[in-house]
């Protein structure tokens, strides 16, 4: 039997201290927790950064490492820094440098980096080695090679082959959410099906049960199914938000692919085994191919943005009508005055309180006091952009929306007006990587830290 303690959905969430501290004095096997995602789009890879504090991340970090001194068992986490880019395992491991020096901890760091040269993703992509997923956008070797960042997804034969080094504290790049979980149960010859789905379960920590915000569960694996206990007061999990989970970010409710491989629940039973503990076995681990996931975000563009906001009743029960006017007239003048073609750049205004979020899908009607208009403007280079945002500036100032009316006066909550965004990224691969050796596209390095 193995047993995960899994303090949160992510590093950066925050997590129930109390329910933590009764998750180590069940003594767990291993504490694993994700890093990150790709939810918050592609500037976080794009950059190699984390979204999430420095000053925050050290404070929860700060837990987890006592947690880990507490049990005296590894601790595992998976896409560090949001991205998992080899720049944000960089960034972590000086926290837990700087952590361990100050907790007078000695510890062996283990970081797997999932970080690929983007002339060796285009050298496999022109051998056959790349094949797109469902959906993936046509790419070029050109494109590859223009990528700021890419990443394999790590599976859990990475995973093993850190924990196998002895080290205390594993840092990882990119991996699947599952990855970081099922890797003990499977070293340790629990069900592989068990092992798949328990991990794809506590993936996002205490999502699966009644009060997602408590974060800490645990899951126990064994050699025909798993056990999943929620450790938040007055927290249940049931067999709806257990079985529920296999919806979450997942386009198939009964088959999830990870590398090497595939998870069938179809067959799968949830059994209530008290009031708070969920009992699931019959799950199935089906093999296949080894290949890893890449993920890879390239500069798309710059961006300036502008703020200003109508009050004027006229005004903003015009608003869309004005702003299809400013936006052309704006888009005339830039190409007239600057020589750039209209197709090499973007003018766009979102109506927020009209309907900034979803535009022409927008079904619901309002009568606003207010609408603030947000002005995007992308270009090839951020000098363009940001001249194509002051050539902007005097229509969000004074457009009228007749020629016969006085010159009416917005307000910008902002001076200047213009806010230069920098690089605009994109996702632009949606592929596997072919790997004949799982561990072929990542690097494993140990490093001791602390004074302890």
């Amino acid at each position: 039997m193995t047993r995960v303690l899994i303090p949160s959905g992510a590093l950066g969430l925050g997590y129930d201290r109390e329910a933590l501290a009764r998750g180590i004095a069940a003594r767990p096997d291993i504490i694993a927790i994700d890093g990150g995602s790709t939810d918050s789009g592609p500037s976080y890879l794009g950059r190699g950064v984390s979204k999430y504090s420095r000053a925050s991340t050290k404070a929860e970090w700060r837990g987890l490492m006592q947690a880990r001194a507490d049990a005296g068992v590894p601790l595992v986490i998976g896409t560090a820094g949001t991205c998992g880019a080899d720049a944000a395992v960089d960034w972590l491991f000086e926290i837990t440098r700087e952590l361990a020096e100050e907790m007078g901890q000695r510890l062996r760091v283990a970081l797997l980096y999932s970080g690929q040269a983007p002339d060796a993703v285009a050298e496999a992509f022109g051998t056959g080695r790349v094949a797109p997923l469902p959906a993936a956008p046509e790419i070029d070797a050109e494109l590859v090679r223009g990528c700021t960042n890419i990443v394999a997804l790590a599976g859990a034969e990475q995973i093993a082959a850190a924990l196998e080094t002895g080290a205390d504290i594993v840092i990882a790049g990119r991996t699947t959410d599952t990855a970081i979980i099922a890797a003990l149960p499977l070293m340790r010859g629990d069900n592989a099906g068990a092992a798949w789905h328990g991990a794809k379960v506590g993936e996002c920590g205490a999502l699966a049960t009644t009060r997602p915000e408590t974060g800490v569960i645990q899951i126990d694996f064994d050699d025909t199914g798993f056990t999943l206990t929620p450790l938040g007061k007055d927290t249940r999990a049931t067999p709806y938000t257990v079985s529920a989970h296999m919806l979450y970010e997942n386009s198939d409710p009964f088959i999830l692919y990870e590398p090497g491989g595939y998870l069938d629940v179809r067959h799968s039973t949830y059994t209530a085994v008290d009031a708070a503990r969920v009992r699931v076995e019959g799950s199935v681990w089906v093999p296949g191919p080894y290949t890893a996931k890449l993920e890879g975000a390239r500069i798309a563009g710059y961006q300036t943005v502008g703020l200003t906001l109508l009050r004027d009743r006229r005004y903003v029960a015009n608003a869309r009508d004005w702003a299809a006017d400013v936006t052309s007239r704006a888009a005339a003048r830039a190409v007239e005055r600057m020589g750039i073609a209209r197709e090499e750049f973007d003018v766009e205004l979102r109506l927020i309180g009209i309907d900034a979020t979803l535009g022409a899908l927008e079904t619901r009607a309002a009568d606003p006091v207010e609408v603030g208009v947000l002005a995007i403007v992308t270009a090839p280079t951020q000098a363009q952009a940001d001249e194509i945002g002051k050539i902007l500036n005097p229509y969000l100032l004074h457009h009228a929306l007749t020629e016969e009316e006085p010159m009416p006066t917005f307000a910008f909550p902002f001076s200047p007006a213009e806010m230069s965004r920098g690089p605009l990224y994109e996702f632009c691969l949606n592929h596997v990587l072919v790997l004949e050796d799982p561990m072929s596209a990542f690097r494993l390095e140990l490093r001791e830290v602390g004074n302890g």
